[in-house]
């Protein structure tokens, strides 16, 4: 009820994946609420959330005196486990 309750609405079309369909016709019926109510509450919710913080970023730090062995490659993961189980 938009109109009785002064809360104005608008009508728009939201295309969803059928999986995200069934499970949202799947809670709705759970819960005993219309599609609508329910996607209304979740947008609501997702909304009220605190925007999630920067994305956290590794820095490297080498001692002083440290170094790095020759031949070690930073960015290369697989190389690095192997240097790290011996082979």
């Amino acid at each position: 009820m938009c109109v009785g309750d002064m809360i104005l609405c608008m009508r728009t079309t939201l295309d969803l994946d059928d999986n995200l369909f069934r499970v949202l016709k799947r809670q709705a019926a759970e819960r005993g609420v219309t599609l609508r109510a329910l996607v209304n509450d979740l947008l609501r919710q997702s909304l009220q959330q605190p925007a999630r913080g920067k994305k956290y970023r590794f820095k490297w730090k080498v001692a002083p005196r440290g170094r790095i062995l020759p031949g070690v490659k930073l960015n290369d993961r697989e190389s690095l486990f192997d240097l790290m189980d011996g082979l």
